[in-house]
């Protein structure tokens, strides 16, 4: 409403009916093995809606699984979220670079690198980090924020600190994901 442009990104849970195929595919590292998502698109009430394709996504449905998004059960995580999150951060950061979306007739095109993105809780805890060790080391969104929302502090993501490698971070970053509770 205010002019500017738009875009939030969230995993494909579902068939979104609105959503459609841009046909843009990319391979994101994911633990130790490569894996390609695609990216779905709508544009409704001036946002473009981005769902990240992927069956790690799909095959934690309601209707497929009769559990949870995040864990079989409430309070407990699924053992692969760590990494169904790395590839969503992974994907967000590429979007606004290769994405040509032409919504609207006030913008076309990529949003590019002059960004800003605003992280929701832990899912998604993972994108300054890749921001600035897979982007601006390497001289690509020097101009973009992050600004990190704690929506519901009961849910932190805890998984195994010998897992840190999965994320595929510098050994500089793993004091930081350290934590003791109590």
């Amino acid at each position: 409403a205010n002019g500017h442009r738009v875009m939030t990104v969230a995993p494909r849970y579902d068939q979104y009916k609105d959503a459609w195929d841009t046909g843009v595919a990319i391979e994101v590292k994911v633990g130790y093995i490569t894996e390609k998502v695609r990216f779905f698109h709508c544009y409704k009430r001036g946002v473009d809606r981005l769902f990240i394709d992927h069956p790690m996504f799909l095959e934690k449905v309601w209707g497929k699984t009769g559990s949870k998004i995040y864990g079989p059960t409430t309070g407990t995580d699924y053992e692969d979220n760590q990494l169904r999150f790395s590839m969503l951060c992974q994907a967000a950061l590429e979007a606004p670079r290769i994405l040509n979306l032409n919504s609207c007739e006030y913008f076309s095109g990529p949003y590019g690198e002059d960004v800003v993105f605003i992280a929701n809780d832990w899912h998604t805890a993972l994108l300054p980090c890749y921001l600035k060790s897979m982007y601006k080391s390497k001289g690509m969104y020097e101009t973009a924020k992050v600004a990190y929302c704690i929506h519901n502090i009961a849910y932190q993501g805890r998984f195994s600190f010998s897992d840190f490698s999965l994320l595929n971070l510098p050994d500089a970053f793993r004091s930081s994901f350290d934590f003791i509770d109590g």
